[in-house]
């Protein structure tokens, strides 16, 4: 029984907690997941060296908590209805420095600039778009992120127009 109950943990932990891309250390955030809404729009603010700084998700129409630290320069991407983040790529140093949002419209957004190690990160099942995020930031922005996925919450608008 106890050998169960630990492989329960141990799974469940494993299923939360995926990949971290970067080097990490510092301050853990994660974006909650009792969001109502899904992800309609992407933040990054980005330092004069190229450091991503900090990030933003919106939900619906009201964007998150800032993750990361204040200040640089930022850029974001609003997403369409029925658009989803399908997948991203990025790379990192001892900071994040690059990150291309891609969606299920074939739009793709790019933040910064490829220095570093190299990532790609999409999710395991068909039909799962990105839902949140999580990582580590410390004194000068963000030095490890990871990725949350799940099914979308809305149904498409083609679903729902074939339903009536």
């Amino acid at each position: 029984m106890l050998l169960w109950l630990t492989l329960t943990i141990l799974w469940s932990t494993t299923c939360w907690a995926d990949q971290m891309y970067g080097n990490g250390g510092g301050t853990y955030f994660s974006s909650s997941i009792d969001n109502k809404n899904d992800i309609s729009g992407i933040r990054v603010s980005i330092s004069p060296i190229g450091i991503f700084r900090s990030i933003q998700l919106k939900y619906g129409s009201a964007w998150s908590q800032i993750y990361g630290v204040s200040g640089g320069s930022a850029q974001e991407f609003i997403l369409q209805p029925d658009e989803y983040i399908i997948g991203l790529v990025g790379s990192h140093r001892v900071y994040l420095r690059y990150l291309v949002v891609y969606t299920n419209l074939g739009r793709w957004a790019p933040f910064g600039q490829v220095s570093g190690r190299s990532f790609t990160v999409y999710p395991d099942e068909p039909g799962m778009v990105l839902t949140g995020l999580f990582g580590q930031t410390q004194l000068l922005g963000i030095t490890g992120i990871g990725f949350k996925w799940d099914y979308p919450l809305a149904e498409p608008e083609s679903i729902q127009q074939s339903t009536n």
